[in-house]
């Protein structure tokens, strides 16, 4: 019996009936055969940390443009800080921990530069419905491994596409709206948790709000500081599985339910709308509008830029110029859509000539 063998024998002795075994897992595209040491869920896990797109994480931004502070979260810390929210839940109502892990690494690997402004952006100048979950879908299918994808497991492609919420419901009752996974469910209500406190957080740091704005009943009931807020939530959904059928749910008391609700409010209202980031934004999109209509009529250019993030034109085949465009744009970290700006639309300094 090989080790991954060993591995899958001790899933099926301990895993929740709601859990998704790696032995069960649906296979892949591209068939290939299993790994002697990991589970296919491992492997998953595997491939997405050492993909181009997971290392770009650490430049893009979470909510706060470039941010000059080195604590404020990048797309990578929070997706580190989904993943461990999410393993601590899936540990502890007995799921599989590396699925869980694997769609949580994953969840963000389409976002674009610059936030939500970025996609934005897009939905504006591409197509009214691009959206970063289908696009993180589009990179490991895709775009990654110079256009033949990452080849995953499709409980990771299904979590990935299905972890995102935008203001609507966390965990919305329509089935069809929710991964197909108890994994992938985690994901998502663990994306929310990590944003709504460590956000708040972030902007208590960089000055958008104070400590006394927050208010007070949100405080009360979730607790003071990053780590309280963290615990009581994460807690709170493991109680009220655990007590019920195993359907994910919060307490049926209306206590923490509202104050989650409440700070989600006070979150996009001072926050993610406040003027600040609204002008930050909107300098943003001016970056990465000039920038598309610069690469759209500009074909050289932007095949050295996708050469340049390591993307192939194979991955484009038979589709239009619009897209690869969009795919380039998405692709970029902030530092990178900004230095590629300056190069083209700001004049070089004049200097003397040599003497």
């Amino acid at each position: 019996m090989s080790i991954r063998e060993e591995f899958e024998r001790r899933e099926r002795s301990f895993l929740s009936p709601f859990a998704c075994p790696s032995a069960r897992s649906g296979g892949r595209a591209e068939p290939e055969g299993p790994c002697p040491v990991r589970t296919a869920f491992q492997v998953d896990r595997d491939r997405i940390v050492y993909s181009n797109a997971f290392r770009r994480l650490k430049h893009k931004t979470q909510v706060f443009l470039s941010p000059l502070i080195d604590d404020t979260r990048t797309r990578l810390t929070h997706t580190l800080e989904v993943s461990q929210m999410a393993r601590a839940i899936a540990r502890a109502l007995r799921l599989n921990e590396d699925l869980t892990e694997a769609i949580a690494l994953g969840h963000d690997l389409g976002h674009t530069p610059f936030g939500h402004s970025g996609e934005a952006v897009l939905r504006e100048i591409y197509a009214a419905d691009f959206s970063h979950s289908e696009q993180s879908l589009r990179v490991v299918t895709r775009l990654e491994n110079r256009g033949r994808g990452l080849n995953l497991t499709p409980e990771v492609l299904d979590g990935i596409l299905k972890h995102s919420k935008g203001y609507g419901r966390v965990l919305p009752d329509d089935p069809e709206e929710l991964a197909a996974t108890y994994e992938g469910r985690v994901v998502r209500i663990a994306d929310f948790m990590a944003y709504l406190n460590h956000d708040l957080e972030d902007a208590i740091r960089s000055g958008i709000i104070r400590a006394g704005d927050v208010p007070r009943a949100c405080l009360r009931v979730l607790g003071e500081t990053h780590a309280e807020r963290a615990t009581t939530m994460i807690r709170d959904l493991i109680a009220a599985t655990r007590a019920e059928d195993g359907r994910l749910r919060l307490s049926p008391g209306p206590e923490v339910r509202e104050a989650m609700a409440e700070l989600r409010l006070f979150l996009f209202e001072r926050v993610y709308r406040s003027p600040r980031l609204e002008q930050d934004f909107e300098k943003s999109k001016k970056i990465l509008a000039e920038l598309y209509h610069r690469l759209l009529d500009d074909g050289p250019l932007l095949e050295r830029g996708l050469a340049d993030l390591q993307m192939d034109g194979a991955a484009w085949e038979g589709e239009p110029r619009e897209r690869r465009v969009c795919d380039f744009i998405a692709s970029m970290t902030d530092r990178y859509a900004l230095d590629l700006y300056a190069q083209l639309f700001f004049p070089s300094p004049f200097a003397r000539k040599s003497l």
